[in-house]
């Protein structure tokens, strides 16, 4: 149905709807106006879900604002008369601007309207105007529930905003007559047109392409993004709308038709982008229907129902959401790529307004060739430059379409854009055959060789198609959602991600990258690691699932096409079949037991291998999300390659270095001994005390120990009972890893470990790792690094008080702290800030381990669950319930799930625990991680 008989139904039922010959209070027609609009937000709705497309629901809902627009206004008309026996004095014009203003208004857009009026009337005159306007037009659209954006202007007035601000400028650029006076609204147009010709356009462009730049910095520089923003975010809406106030500014022309018409797009790129952009506002307008409010931002939690609504019936939630957001990627890659290539090319034109030659996109081109040049293999460089010498220049040779890229990155060229529209174009000559051209292949294996300057390229190759094509194994990755909670980037753009982290590594850039740094340069072939990390994700193509050794089996056939020699081959190949080992390692083992990192030295065996894992680890981290890595990770990732690394320079030397290091220890602590504790206590407490205390340990913090085991034993021989002995307790602010470190020594018992989570929970204090070790005495010494609820060092003096409080009560007199814990977790759900946090958009199912890993003698718990105040309290408490003691804990949270290891022994000297008894263990623990008994503990 055309715009206009569309129009004309509209009114005829709003006319019926409002009983217009009727004389109705304004108060009698709000009701008649809310059932209007009810009626045509259904129909819109409706023909949405049979699917209409995008532009077509936008379009309707925007002519039935204008005519809920046209009835207020000729309202506000009669009103006006009715009050002061007169028609309106002046002319005005209702005028529709930005979106609105387009005729593309999804469900719940705002309406942004401007009440334009003729120059120089008296107040006098206008303010009875405006009031009336106030009470007839915008009282009735905020009492509906529109969200109104409104201005009171003149002609003179709209064009001093726009010069005043370039958002306004751009608002105005799609202003439209809604109802009112044609004659003024001409005036309006015919002076705004002229203000825009006569501005410079080089300004605006630039204004334009750095309010771009901001804004798609602002939402992640890049279209793949796991939740991205639809109107603002990069490939959103606004980089299409972003085209078309470019032409109008720099070339008078509002359409894309038009810019076909001057040859700045091709017919098949406009079709593209009109695709993609419908295919956008479909999908905001599914947003809105569903949110039953204005909603921008595809989250996690909403795809899998906006999927399935537009029409994507996969019976699997992830296959289904996979292909719907391959997509939505697809076509906001399609609108991204297509407004850079469109903003170049007005910005280069916008440089360059002298010569009427210029006056055409091909006239420019073909001035700027006219530039001193030089030729290169069939390539023109010119300024900073590349482009090709004719359009033949890939069918002449293909192995141009690798060696291309090289060329940029060796000569630091910019690609033309004309060069950058045939690669697209010329992609077909990309074959098996050329995959493995020599040519192409040395070409290829020379840009990862540029170490430091490699993801430019990459990115690139992989934006025009080239990469994916090369490499077809990678295309897997292409726009492929990864349904793992803590990534926030498709699979591809995760792994180009990584490739960006190890450029940082060679350049030096950041505060985590010099052992790294480092340790790949003793390494036989560093660049190496730029096709481990292309690879390594590779087998999540074929599906999540031990994807390690999936992307091993893909990766072989690329490895022997890129001809490399058979020891780099075995080295990649495990490299990409291990790669999650070294985290896996650090994240649930303790790190500080020689055990540990014997074991993982006997996985990698060698110490390259080990290198290229210490520094892949890192990057692939940092690839995921930044916030990933911190210094406390750095710092467990660090010793355990080290001590692996001593272990492979040779078990021997590992074990002499150990003994050196304690005995040097020794001798340290005897010089600094100045609190006068005999030396046969000193001598005691190093022979009490297992091997791994002593690997990483400074003897600042062996000292504090010994001074408070100290002081315990001075108690003790003055206590009347081992049962009234107070913990001794010391905090210590760590600035540099912006937390708090707690030690607490005391008499060894049944459950210490509980009881102190409990006392940290009681005292509002987050705990984020732990370590506890027993002297053959039974004295226990327990490490915790704890933050406040908001991160940082502890410094709340009350916190502190509380918890050696409640240490007190739980040691000494047994008391149970589980109601004050709860007491807690309620009082912290009360908080708004907590309230509003981020929540995990998509929740993990919670999940239980309990296994005995063989190679370290240890009986090892791993937990995954929703992370809750008192969690950690009664996981710990329910394993020692269970007759087991906690000898090691590593406690994690990612993204409001926690994520804690444990190393239990039996509390029976000399047992390990049956397989009845820890399978006992692991369905209690199932218990507490399910939500519903989390809900009704807290």
């Amino acid at each position: 149905m055309a715009a206009a008989e569309v129009l004309h139904h509209l009114r005829e039922q709003a006319a019926g709807i409002l009983r217009a010959d009727e004389k109705l209070s304004r108060a009698e027609r709000l009701p008649l106006f809310k059932k209007f609009m009810q009626q045509q937000h259904e129909r819109l709705f409706q023909a949405h879900r049979v699917g209409a497309s995008g532009l077509a629901v936008t379009r309707e809902r925007s002519l039935v604002v204008d005519v809920l627009l046209e009835m207020l206004n000729r309202f506000a008309d009669e009103a006006y008369t009715a009050k002061h026996g007169t028609p309106l004095p002046i002319q005005t014009s209702l005028v529709a601007l930005g979106g609105y203003g387009r005729a593309e208004l999804c469900p719940f857009s705002d309406v942004d309207i401007m009440f334009l009026y003729p120059q120089g009337v008296k107040p006098k005159v206008l303010e009875p105007v405006q009031q009336v306007y106030t009470d007839e037009i915008l009282y009735p659209l905020w009492d509906l529930g529109l969200k109104v954006g409104h201005s009171t202007r003149t002609i003179r007035e709209a064009i001093e905003e726009a010069k005043a601000d370039i958002q306004s400028k751009n608002a105005l650029l799609e202003a439209r007559l809604v109802t009112g006076s044609a004659s003024l609204y001409q005036v309006f147009t015919e002076a705004y047109g002229n203000f825009c010709l006569g501005e410079s356009p080089r300004e605006y462009i630039q204004a334009r392409l750095h309010n771009q730049a901001e804004r798609r910095a602002k939402y992640g520089d890049t279209v793949f993004l796991q939740e991205p923003e639809i109107k603002n975010g990069v490939g959103g809406l606004r980089d299409y709308h972003n085209i078309l106030w470019m032409a109008r500014i720099r070339l008078n022309v509002g359409t894309l038709d038009d810019l076909v018409v001057g040859q700045y797009l091709h017919a098949t790129e406009r079709d593209a982008l009109v695709a993609a952009y419908d295919f956008l506002l479909r999908t905001r307008n599914e947003l809105h229907f569903s949110s039953t409010h204005a909603s921008d931002l595809l989250d996690l939690e909403k795809q899998p129902q906006v999927a399935m609504n537009l029409g994507y019936t996969q019976p699997s939630v992830f296959r289904r959401v996979e292909v719907f957001m391959r997509d939505y990627y697809q076509h906001a890659q399609t609108i991204f790529r297509l407004s850079c290539q469109l903003e170049r090319r007005l910005a280069l034109l916008g440089a360059e307004e002298s010569s009427k030659l210029r006056s055409t996109i091909m006239g420019f081109l073909t001035a700027r060739r006219q530039a001193k040049q030089k030729h290169f293999d069939g390539f023109i460089v010119t300024s900073n430059l590349l482009m090709q010498e004719n359009n033949q220049v890939f069918r002449q040779d293909p192995a141009r379409l690798i060696r291309v890229f090289r060329l940029a990155q060796q000569m630091n060229l910019t690609l033309d854009f004309e060069l950058t529209l045939l690669i697209r174009e010329q992609l077909g000559l990309i074959t098996p055959e050329l995959q493995k051209d020599p040519h192409a292949v040395r070409s290829f294996l020379a840009i990862l060789q540029q170490v430091g300057q490699v993801y430019p390229t990459l990115a690139q190759m992989h934006e025009l198609g080239v990469l994916g094509k090369f490499i077809p194994e990678f295309n897997g990755l292409t726009c492929l959602v990864q349904h793992e909670y803590y990534h926030r980037y498709t699979a591809d753009i995760h792994t180009l991600n990584t490739i960006k982290e190890l450029d940082s590594v060679f350049s030096g850039q950041g505060e985590f990258v010099r052992p790294f740094d480092n340790e790949l340069r003793k390494a036989s072939q560093p660049w190496l690691l730029y096709l481990m990390l292309l690879l390594h994700d590779i087998g999540k193509g074929l599906g999540i699932d031990d994807h390690a050794t999936t992307g091993a089996h893909l990766a072989q056939p690329v490895l022997v096409r890129l001809g490399l020699e058979a020891k780099a081959q075995e080295t990649i190949l495990f490299i990409i079949k291990h790669h999650l080992e070294m985290a896996r390692f650090w994240q649930r083992y303790d790190v500080d037991d020689p055990g540990t990192a014997v074991t993982f030295a006997e996985v990698v065996g060698d110490p390259d291998i080990l290198r290229y894992l210490f520094a892949l680890t890192y990057c692939d981290a940092r690839g995921t999300a930044l916030s990933l890595w911190n210094s406390y990770k750095q710092i467990l990732h660090t010793r355990l390659f080290l001590a692996s690394l001593e272990v492979l320079e040779g078990q021997e030397v590992a074990v002499a270095k150990q003994r050196e290091r304690k005995q040097m220890m020794l001798t340290d602590i005897l010089a600094i001994n100045r609190e006068g504790i005999a030396p046969e206590e000193i001598e005691a407490h190093f022979s009490l005390l297992p091997e791994r205390y002593f690997v990483h340990g400074t003897p600042q913090e062996v000292y504090l120990h010994l001074r408070m085991v100290s002081k315990l034993l001075h108690n003790i021989a003055q206590a009347d009972s081992l049962g009234s002995l107070v913990p001794v307790i010391d905090w210590q602010d760590d600035l540099d890893q912006a937390l708090t470190i707690v030690n607490i020594v005391t008499w060894d018992r049944a459950g210490l470990f509980y009881r102190l989570a409990g006392a940290f929970t009681v005292a509002g204090v987050n705990i984020l790792s732990t370590k506890a070790i027993t002297r053959t005495d039974h004295i226990a010494i327990d490490t915790f690094q704890v933050c406040d609820p908001g991160g940082g060092p502890v410094q709340n003096k009350r916190a502190r008080e509380v918890f050696e409080q409640a240490v007190k009560d739980s040691l000494l007199h047994n008391k149970d702290l589980l109601p004050e814990i709860l007491d807690q977790a309620r009082r912290q759900h009360q908080l708004s800030y907590l309230r509003n946090q981020d929540r995990l958009s998509a929740p993990l199912p919670p999940s239980i381990d309990v296994y005995q890993e063989l190679a370290l003698k240890r009986t090892i718990i791993e937990v995954q669950a929703s992370d809750q105040i008192g969690l950690l309290y009664l996981l710990a408490k329910t394993i020692s319930d269970h007759g087991f003691d906690i000898t090691f804990a590593r406690i994690s949270t990612e993204r409001g799930v926690a994520l804690d290891t444990f190393h239990v022994e039996s509390m029976t000297p000399g047992e390990t625990g049956t397989t009845a008894q820890l399978l006992a263990l692991r369905e209690s623990l199932n218990k507490i991680v399910t939500p519903e008994t989390l809900q009704a503990a807290g």
